[in-house]
């Protein structure tokens, strides 16, 4: 049996604090505290501001069995943990789990159990004799939450549909805690079983492999899964609920594809990709699949693209899509990558959330290795040219590496530096190791760290062992250290010595942060059709190099294969631009000079820009050509795009559209409504309606009214329509969109109602009365699904009506939901800063009640908490004495 000891103490705490408050609340009507900052909805912030590192392992976690039964009604959980472990170093005298305030029951362990201390964020359970090292041992942990993070449940009492009832977890980064007491990170590895009970007609998915299925009494059944490999614990999953099923096989290993009832029509598509994908990846990768199925579950409101949980990947309800949105965003991408993880991530795990580069990275860059499988060598090239130019050279000059330490939340890693970043690193090791020595080293890494946790040197170890050649230059340049090489170069043909000569120039800041690269470069030059390609290295901040050539060269290609990442400023003769537009085996070089003939907007650039539209082999070049169309914005050439709009590739056809209507000409809105009643495709419509955020006018709102009601698949439509009402930024959508908002309460998924509540807000932001709008904003706050009610506080905050700040500091006081609690500060700051300023004294009053408001929330939280502590605990004792 185990007592609570600071029920008084936090008792005594809240009074005193409430006390303290009210001698402040004369300043109520002057200004609200200022000091808020918008923070992250997702991820935990770590407690301290040292640097991150995986933490120490007191014992060996050897296997974890749950036995879990949900309630759907009152969205809770409750059940057993058992955790079987073996002290590693030392005897064990305590057990420290991570719980975040779960109501702990009854404790048991083989080695008894003197005392159970549980504070919110953990619980530990002291033994009555130490574990000796080397001993296995066990504790079993009954628990009970309703979990604000880490399992989610999705059902008709919270909006949605009756058919599709469902729970599912999300362990990544540390969310597993919220829901069962745990060793919660991922320099640890377990086998697991999950046990879970639920009514019989539904379905329950987990990890590995299905061991039973029972009958139980009140029409609920059992269902026993067991992972016999060990994984690490964020990737524990739980799916359960009423799903339509496809299924599948590749070899061995059983497929299974899960969707929502109310998206069945539409669920093939999204999988049709899977086995081709898995026997790409063993082929590639040189490692049969290594778990014994691979289920896909797709459900609604997921808090991401999806998650590589292993042998079950939980995915977002939005990659099944219309068929009649052909090839617009495609599933498939998002089915490679989490399917990559199951290797990269998943049997080889990153020890630390500094290195999740090996998690991600991989996985990015092995979605663009099946990308260039499926559709060609192009297409594989066009993605890591777009990451590039869009997501990783805009922040060449952030000085963060993509191992970095000095994170506060987790969910800082999982940006570009991680994803897209490392997988330019991969790309760049294939191309100097070339494909067949890169496959060996991966194949090596995966075999050499199967089953167990890597930092980035593993990786680098494994690749000198394979290439005889040092790479800590390569590693501390591009992965323990920030930004990425800016380049000037320039051509020039001597003559008289016949030499190619390029002066290159490190452009960008060299610091501590930044270094100077060493690149392993390349360069082609095509002389009398032949190319001819020369490798040199730069290594320095400025250097000349020169190339002997039989003769003057008809152009000069920088990195040709696109093996450097690096912002590049390359001055060429237009001539050779000219002559690359020709280039059928190069696809870069087309696009680069596609570029440069935008720039100048004469009747033979426009000519040829048009041919290359309507002609060129590869669809990336065709949307490019678009682009330069609409940049250089003349009479000619909009017509050009209007003569090219009957395009075959959709992603081109999508492009054209975009770009046709991108600017105002006085025939727009008729171009628009033309677009909208000939195109089949309901992505590009939604374009076209966007469009109309630019573009003013009676015709427009008519427009946008109309098919803001206009049904669609998963209301694409009318979120378009919304994007393009709050782009106008006109009153006049004011009243209908708040009848149109009150008329659709039942009847509009999640997304559609955030963005309507933004729309609404951002539109009514400048007018003097909107009581209206804050009234239909607010009943939102009490919405039971945590994404809405995030939405409806960042609506309130944009509306910025101090009118609403009782309300915010209601729902302040009471949320248990961080993300909630973080979306409320937001709003409440915004909603300050269009208010006339206060004095400073009035300013610091306020600053100081807001901190004796939280700090009062928080003991009130935690009084709460142990207060059902008590009662769990004497409804135990009750029990044990019976």
């Amino acid at each position: 049996m185990f007592r609570y000891h600071r029920l008084c103490v936090g008792l005594f705490g809240c009074l005193m604090l409430a006390a303290h408050a009210s001698r402040l609340c004369a300043v109520e009507a002057a200004i609200q505290c200022r000091a808020y900052d918008q923070q992250r909805d997702f991820g935990i912030e770590l407690e301290g501001d040292q640097r991150r590192y995986a933490p120490d392992r007191a014992a060996d976690i050897l296997h974890i069995r749950l036995d879990v039964t949900p309630n759907f009604t009152d969205r809770s959980v409750a059940g057993t943990t058992r955790i079987e472990f073996q002290p590693i170093a030392e005897p064990l005298t305590e057990l420290k789990l991570d719980a975040i305030k779960l109501t702990i029951g009854t404790v048991t362990s083989d080695y008894g159990i003197q005392e159970v201390v549980n504070d919110d964020q953990h619980v530990t359970l002291r033994f009555e004799r130490p574990v000796p090292v080397g001993e296995k041992a066990y504790v079993e942990i009954q628990h009970a939450a309703h979990p604000t993070r880490g399992l989610y449940f999705r059902t008709p009492a919270m909006g949605y549909p009756a058919e599709d009832i469902q729970v599912w977890t999300q362990g990544e980064s540390h969310e597993a805690r919220f829901w069962f007491p745990c060793f919660d990170y991922p320099n640890e590895r377990s086998t697991t079983e999950v046990i879970c009970h639920v009514p019989a007609a539904m379905t329950v998915l987990s990890n590995g492999r299905k061991i039973g299925e029972t009958a139980e009494d009140g029409d609920m059944k059992r269902v026993h899964w067991i992972q016999e490999k060990p994984h690490v614990n964020y990737l524990i999953c739980l799916v359960a609920g009423n799903f339509h099923q496809l299924t599948g096989q590749h070899g061995d290993t059983p497929l299974g594809f899960y969707a929502p009832p109310s998206l069945a029509e539409h669920a093939e598509t999204a999988f049709s990709d899977t086995q081709r994908i898995m026997a790409f990846f063993e082929s590639e990768i040189g490692v049969p699949f290594p778990w014994p199925k691979y289920d896909q579950a797709a459900v609604h409101d997921f808090i991401a693209g999806g998650m590589e949980n292993t042998t079950l990947t939980v995915l977002t309800e939005r990659t099944i899509r219309s068929r009649a949105s052909e090839n617009v965003n495609p599933s498939f991408p998002l089915d490679a990558h989490e399917m990559a993880h199951q290797w990269f991530g998943d049997y080889v795990t990153c020890k630390d959330w500094g290195h999740l580069w090996l998690n991600e990275g991989f996985a990015t860059y092995y979605t663009h290795l099946y990308t260039g499988h499926r559709d060609g060598p192009d297409a594989m090239l066009y993605g890591l040219f777009q990451d590039a130019e869009n997501r990783i050279l805009p922040n060449s000059r952030d000085k963060r590496g993509i191992v970095y330490r000095d994170y506060k939340n987790p969910q800082e890693q999982f940006d570009y530096r991680s994803y897209p970043k490392g997988s330019w690193v991969l790309h760049m090791l294939r191309s100097q190791l070339g494909a067949d020595a890169y496959r060996a080293c991966i194949r090596d890494y995966l075999m050499q760290h199967a089953l167990g946790n890597v930092v980035s040197d593993d990786l680098r170890q494994i690749i000198e062992k394979h290439s005889g050649k040092s790479f800590d230059r390569f590693f501390d340049q591009w992965v323990y250290h920030g930004g990425a090489p800016e380049l000037k170069i320039k051509y020039d043909w001597q003559a008289k010595e016949g030499l190619a000569k390029l002066t290159v120039e490190q452009t960008h800041e060299v610091n501590d942060d930044i270094l100077l690269f060493q690149i392993p470069a390349q360069v082609r030059f095509v002389v009398d059709g032949q190319a001819i390609e020369k490798d040199f290295e730069i290594n320095q901040r400025k250097a000349e190099y020169f190339f002997a050539l039989p003769s003057q060269p008809q152009t000069v290609r920088f990195d040709p294969h696109l093996s450097v990442l690096a912002k590049v400023a390359f001055d060429k003769p237009e001539a050779m631009y000219r002559f690359d537009l020709d280039q059928h085996d190069d696809m870069l070089g087309r696009i680069l000079a596609v570029r440069d003939l935008a720039k100048q907007s004469t009747a033979e650039n426009i000519e040829r820009l048009q041919r290359v539209l309507r002609e060129d082999a590869f669809y990336g070049v065709r949307i490019e050509a678009s682009k330069a169309l609409r940049k250089m914005d003349t009479p000619e050439s909009l017509a050009a795009l209007a003569a090219a709009r009957q395009q075959e590739d959709a992603r081109v056809r999508e492009q054209v559209v975009s770009d046709l209507v991108g600017h105002y000409r006085t025939n727009s809105i008729d171009q628009v409504a033309e677009i909208l009643s000939s195109e089949q495709n309901p992505e590009i419509q939604a374009t076209a309606l966007r469009s109309l955020g630019k573009l003013q006018g009676g015709a427009s709102k008519t427009l946008l009214q109309e098919y803001l009601s206009r049904p669609s698949f998963r209301n694409v439509l009318a979120e378009a329509a919304l994007d393009a009402m709050e782009s106008q930024h006109r009153p006049a959508y004011r009243k209908p969109l708040l009848k149109w908002v009150e008329s659709q309460t039942e009847s509009l998924q999640t997304s559609t109602i955030r963005k309507a509540l933004t729309t609404l807000a951002a539109l009514s932001r400048d007018v003097k009365t909107k009581d209206a709008e804050r009234k239909v904003i607010a009943q939102y706050l009490q919405d039971p699904r945590p994404p809405v009610q995030n939405a409806a506080a960042r609506a309130l905050g944009t509306l910025g009506d101090p009118a609403a700040l009782p309300l915010l500091r209601s729902v302040r006081s009471s949320t248990q939901d961080n993300g909630l609690e973080r979306a409320v500060d937001d709003a409440i700051r915004r909603i300050n800063e269009t208010r006339p300023l206060a004095p400073q004294e009035v300013v610091e009053l306020r600053r100081e009640l807001q901190t004796l408001r939280d700090e009062q929330k928080k003991l009130s939280d935690e009084l709460k908490t142990l207060r059902e502590q008590n009662a769990a605990a004497q409804e135990t004792d009750k029990a044990a004495e019976k």
